[in-house]
């Protein structure tokens, strides 16, 4: 469809094509566009959606993060037992309710307070229920494999029977540092050894929830992100890191020489891109995000330059009409 403006700017946005005053081609958008009698700037951002396409500007009801309570001062917490094989580091407390027996600390050291059949323990457990209740009434964005792994994922909830990872999922804030992803585990959560979850474009671990509605195992080495909120137990095997929490509601979390972060979620601030991995736990960097409310951009190059385009054509046709 062909739209002639009186501004003499002749314009065909459907199937990649268009045409300028010179005949010359313009434009890529996938659908169709009519431009009549815009003003400079509206012409500008219009073809620079055009161009986006699709994949540059990803709109959706934003999730809240699912509130921990006092559990978010946790990296573990356990309802019967929380027991340690080796050299594992906990960065964040260790609790236990109603159970007592926290042992294997030493060899593992912990960065923050055991609290065992306390009034402490106690209360997070009451939040843990309430958080993995939260999550698990969320509405799902989408339902996924049993296996996670080459996926790369936006912000949304997301649903499977049972939930594993072989190789690296990856999670694609998109530049907006409240990205919120939950996932739903009808079953089991499994992750292979070896796996890894990778966070990009501003991710938080602080905002990655994995709500199990059996048991959780973190395979041999692997890297994971996120708070684990599993109604029976968690394992993490050996050598296994954890930027995130092990949170069981009824049953006991197993460690083996695990490296375990807890993240700080204070006030979000832009962020860089994360790579999370076992040596560093981040990456490298890319630009800085303009977070907006409810609504997640990445606008490309591409866009950028239709917008200059836009404007260019304005200029001249404007001129042309003068003269």
């Amino acid at each position: 469809m062909r739209a002639k403006s009186t501004t003499g700017i002749q314009l065909t946005l459907m199937g990649r094509s268009g045409r300028c005053l010179d005949g010359s081609e313009i434009g890529y958008g996938t659908n169709m566009t009519t431009v009549r009698r815009l003003p400079g700037i509206l012409l500008a951002i219009t073809l620079g959606v055009a161009v986006s396409g699709v994949g540059g500007i990803q709109a959706d009801a934003a999730q809240a993060p699912v509130g921990l309570g006092t559990a978010a001062s946790f990296a573990v917490l356990a309802g019967q037992t929380v027991t340690n094989t080796g050299p594992s580091v906990i960065t964040g407390g260790i609790g236990l309710s109603p159970g007592s027996a926290v042992t294997g600390f030493p060899p593992g050291t912990v960065n923050g307070t055991i609290h065992a059949a306390d009034a402490v323990a106690l209360q997070a457990q009451a939040d843990v229920t309430t958080a993995y209740n939260d999550a698990a009434g969320r509405s799902t964005s989408a339902t996924v494999s049993a296996d996670l792994g080459g996926q790369k994922l936006l912000p949304g909830v997301y649903t499977g029977g049972t939930l594993g990872l072989t190789g690296t999922l990856t999670l694609d804030a998109q530049g907006d540092p409240q990205a919120v992803f939950v996932f739903q585990s009808a079953s089991t959560l499994i992750t292979a050894s070896s796996s890894r979850v990778m966070m990009i474009n501003g991710g938080n671990a602080c905002n990655v929830f994995w709500q199990v509605t059996s048991s959780a195992t973190l395979g041999t080495s692997s890297v994971f992100v996120g708070t684990v909120l599993a109604l029976t137990s968690v394992t993490a095997a050996t050598g296994a890191v954890v930027f995130g929490r092990l949170l069981a509601r009824n049953g006991a979390v197993t460690l083996d020489s695990n490296q375990m972060n807890r993240p700080s979620c204070t006030a979000a601030t832009p962020a860089t891109t994360t790579t999370v991995n076992a040596a560093t736990g981040a990456g490298g960097a890319t630009t800085t995000p303009l977070p907006v409310t409810g609504i997640h951009l990445a606008i490309p190059m591409t866009a950028l330059l239709a917008v200059i385009l836009g404007g260019l054509m304005l200029a001249t046709t404007q001129r042309r009409r003068v003269r």
